[in-house]
């Protein structure tokens, strides 16, 4: 039995940090869908609206939508610091830190307060959906919905059931971001899914690359530009990506799957402690102050 996503009307985005303002922004632009943000934090809010705000009106002035779209899609768009003040969701996604922990925790307040009929989705990039969906009175209803970063530009998302997800909730979820406007690929929930299972490694490999001195990180980035025609080298889409998602995204790897392959880079682990995250914090394998 086919499912459409014409029942989903108000979508709730948890977190408002990058990834969650970038589906949020989605969600509202191109579904139509009204959209409240939670995140604790209220300066995370503001900053994160900013940004969102940002978008619109370069998206404005190159011409790609009008004024008037811009204010249609930002009437759509609420706020609130705690999921006790959440209000109607028919479709939430969780877009918090790779923390297993706090993903459950959320999870299970999320179901504490919602209907049974709303459908609970994390945009986890590795850990597993099963794990997450413990923590929910329905984890029927609990999914992996992994976008990519930026998500208004990226047009795959990863769709992950977990062991106890049902076929409704799976056809729901896909109908959504297609509504979207997402291409989606269905991976089994073992660590890292498809998308990271695969480029987490070549960029750890980077990083021990450079912590070896085989080449500099300028040497490394431009033999894979160029000779194997990405668009971008491993060690500046870690930065872009963050290199402490990176870092999160490998120990899950390493522990889950108990390979020493997966083990973490040295240097990464000492860029993470330094809190030199990437692009994000101005300064990570490159620098980026002067852009700040």
């Amino acid at each position: 039995m086919s499912t459409s996503a014409d029942g989903i009307k108000n979508v709730c985005v948890v977190g408002a940090g990058q990834m969650g303002i970038g589906i949020g922004l989605v969600a509202a632009r191109v579904a139509k869908l009204n959209v409240q943000f939670i995140d604790s934090s209220p300066a995370q809010l503001t900053k994160g609206l900013e940004f969102l705000d940002k978008l619109l009106i370069k998206d404005v002035a190159k011409g790609r939508y009008t004024e008037q779209v811009r204010d249609e899609v930002k009437s759509r768009i609420t706020t609130a610091t705690s999921i006790s003040q959440m209000s109607s969701a028919d479709f939430v996604i969780e877009a918090v830190s790779e923390n297993a922990d706090l993903k459950r925790k959320i999870f299970a307040e999320l179901s504490n307060q919602l209907p049974p009929s709303t459908i609970l989705a994390t945009n986890t990039s590795s850990i597993s959906i099963t794990k997450i969906a413990s923590a929910a009175k329905q984890p029927e209803k609990v999914i992996g919905m992994h976008f990519m970063n930026p998500v208004p530009v990226m047009k795959l998302v990863e769709i992950i059931p977990g062991l106890q997800t049902s076929e409704e909730t799976l056809n729901t979820t896909l109908a959504l971001a297609q509504k979207m406007g997402k291409t989606t690929t269905m991976s089994q929930d073992i660590p890292g899914f498809i998308s990271n299972r695969l480029l987490m490694p070549y960029i750890n490999e980077a990083v021990i690359a450079l912590q070896e001195g085989i080449a500099t990180k300028e040497d490394i980035d431009t033999t894979m530009k160029l000779g194997t025609n990405n668009p971008m080298g491993p060690l500046t889409l870690a930065d872009f990506i963050g290199l402490d998602t990176c870092l999160a995204i490998m120990k899950v790897l390493h522990t889950e799957l108990g390979d020493t392959k997966y083990r973490p880079a040295v240097l990464l682990q000492k860029y993470v402690d330094a809190g030199w995250l990437g692009v994000k914090s101005g300064r990570g394998i490159y620098d980026y102050s002067a852009k700040m």
